[in-house]
């Protein structure tokens, strides 16, 4: 269901900042903040061509069982139950935006809309608006219907002052004209912009998610943030938050009486009763627990999980038959793995030293090396977006050649006894900060690597959520780090210069370029598909030259381990990223046996081995 969310605009997006917003927005947000319900003209609804769509392949399995229980793991326990507000654009709104439902969704083979949250659709006769009517099943978590003053909501609350959230504030203002009610169950969403049939669908249907009014009003006031720090919210998913044990794990459970299970795209999904969410900080516990079957899931991403730790023919519970091994490869846009500048740095307002510096990362002889050639080289931070991406750009490669070149030019052509660069005193260092212990070996190399340049790294490993945290308050001067993209590229909350300079946003680089604002206020406000992807590519080329980001690797495939007693549907995968649908929040389309784990736990008792199993799945892997 995460495909549903705000997926060219609203995913992972807009740190939540305690910035003062612009006083203009300030009165406007002011001023619409509870106004009455606005009804919409009848009007508007006359020569309407509805449409929907229940042609389109069932992608679950009939075979699919309900029950059970599955354990995964995070590596830290989350600052906030909120999904928007400060603290909150963490690793763990992934489990809360995965249970939320769109207007739309997205038949992950074919990518045509489908419905979820309304039953049909219909394009407005200008390209600004779109109408929706709702499907009148559906019902929030707590039992409360779902109707149009939900999404009229919506947009209220996206406006809010209260839920100091400048990234929705801005959205909100600068996209919607308004959203109507025309009756309970009949909606209207009208832009400020004119959009594609297509984008109009994806960010209005696919991305627009109402909110509870009966829930979240009348405590839509000051004390917001800190009143709903904790507070678990109504949704519209499968699952629900049921307990939180503090700095420990998050379960969730499956509610029994979930509108859509019957309905035909979502049935034969989400099928166990319980997630639990364990925090495991350290990567080798979180294994050593898999291993013994205290959790039911494990990437095996990580070149040495999969070729090494879990080898069929030599680690007992892979030889044993006991856990399972998928390699699943898929053609989705990938995460902007890379290394960010950040340009407030003193070192860093240099753009010779910046491409000096993506010349001394040797990112080949990471892939190589630890990751056995397993990954590929990122070469932008929008690849896997056919025509948004420039295929064009070739990332920086290692020559120190070229950053003798560029830092002669910056005046750090001297070095001292230990090799590393001096200037007016000063030596060239810079401290990386991450989140990501399990790259730490990746890290080390390009760290290494870069000495040889005359560059010293020193490693700011820190606790995921205190290292994202950290990078939000831009208190970091390169951040070793990556960021889930939607179907479309959003570079506003990126390079734009509204959020450099500002706590509390995604402008990790502090990229105040005019040049580049004004491509993507271009883009923004650009009707027609082929000239926004011209647009992308420009901007792409734009962060090529002004090297505030150094690209990594992309992971084309997902690598998952599983015990046994997870069934996997006929069809094992469909083209996203996770492929494997081993998460139980996007896809949900596996279940346990119950038969098949009991059969397994008494093999383990009685010495019993299984077949062992390794499937690698090349049916979406890229053909170039």
């Amino acid at each position: 269901m995460r495909l549903m969310l705000f997926l060219c605009f609203l995913l992972l997006v807009g740190g939540c900042s305690k910035e003062v917003v612009k006083s203009d927005l300030d009165k406007k947000i002011a001023a619409y903040v509870s106004v009455p319900i606005p009804i919409g003209d009848v009007k508007d609804l006359d020569g309407l061509k509805w449409e929907t769509n229940n042609n389109d392949p069932v992608f679950s399995d009939s075979a699919a069982k309900k029950g059970g229980k599955i354990n995964i793991n995070m590596s830290s326990f989350p600052l906030t139950l909120r999904y928007v507000g400060p603290d909150s654009n963490d690793g763990f709104r992934s489990y809360i935006d995965g249970n939320k439902m769109g207007l739309l969704g997205i038949q992950p083979v074919t990518n045509n809309f489908i419905p979820a949250l309304a039953t049909a659709w219909a394009l407005g006769k200008n390209f600004n608006s779109v109408f929706f009517k709702l499907d009148k099943d559906a019902k929030w978590s707590d039992g409360k219907p779902i109707t149009a003053d939900d999404y009229v909501f919506a947009l209220e609350f996206m406006l809010s002052k209260h839920i100091i959230a400048p990234w929705y504030n801005n959205y909100a203002e600068e996209f919607f004209e308004k959203v109507v009610k025309y009756d309970d169950f009949t909606i209207g969403i009208f832009t400020k912009k004119k959009h594609s049939k297509y984008e109009m669908l994806l960010n209005y249907g696919a991305g627009y998610v109402p909110e509870p009014k009966h829930f979240f009003l009348p405590g839509l006031d000051k004390d917001w943030v800190v009143n709903y720090q904790w507070k678990v919210a109504p949704n519209t998913g499968a699952y629900n938050i049921s307990e939180v044990k503090k700095g420990k794990s998050v379960q969730f459970k499956r509610n029994d009486n979930w509108w859509a299970k019957e309905k035909l795209y979502y049935k034969n999904r989400f099928n166990v009763d319980v997630v639990e969410i364990k925090v495991e900080r350290d990567d080798s516990v979180a294994w050593q627990k898999f291993l013994k079957g205290e959790l039911d899931l494990f990437y095996l991403n990580i070149p040495e999980y999969w070729h090494v730790k879990s080898d069929i023919k030599s680690v007992e519970p892979f030889a044993k038959g006991y856990i399972n091994k998928l390699w699943f490869y898929t053609n989705a846009p990938q995460p902007n793995y890379g290394i960010f500048l950040n340009l407030d740095y003193e070192l860093f307002k240099d753009i010779n030293v910046r491409k000096a510096f993506g010349h001394a990362m040797n990112v080949d002889k990471v892939i190589k090396t630890v990751l056995r050639g397993d990954y590929d080289r990122q070469y932008t931070s929008q690849d896997g977006r056919n025509e948004y991406t420039n295929l064009k750009i070739i990332p920086r490669e290692f020559s120190l050649a070229k950053v003798d070149e560029y830092m002669k030019l910056a005046g750090w052509d001297k070095r001292g006894d230990d090799g590393i660069r001096v200037k007016d005193g000063k030596r060239m260092e810079v401290v990386m900060t991450s989140g990501y212990a399990h790259h730490q070996d990746r890290m080390v190399i390009i760290m290494e690597e870069a000495k040889k340049a005359g560059i010293e790294i020193k490693l700011n490993l820190m606790d995921g959520s205190t290292a994202f945290k950290s990078m939000l308050e831009k208190q970091h001067q390169i951040a070793w780090t990556a960021w889930t993209g939607g179907i479309l590229p959003d570079y506003w909350q990126f390079y734009h210069s509204d959020n450099a300079h500002k706590k509390q946003n995604n402008n990790f680089t502090n990229t105040d370029d005019k040049e580049m604002d004004k491509l993507i206020d271009d883009m923004r406000n650009e009707f027609d598909d082929k000239k926004k992807q011209e647009l992308s590519r420009k901007i792409l080329q734009r962060e090529f030259d002004l090297a505030v980001y150094v690209p990594t690797f992309s992971v084309p495939f997902s690598r998952k381990g599983h015990w046994r007693w997870i069934q996997l549907p006929k069809e094992r995968g469909v083209n996203d990223k996770d492929g494997p649908i081993l998460d139980p929040f996007v896809m949900g389309r596996f279940w346990i046996d119950e038969n098949v784990k009991a059969e397994t736990l008494q093999g383990m008792k009685d010495g019993k081995n299984f077949p062992p199993v390794e499937i690698i799945d090349t049916t979406y892997k890229r053909k170039n």
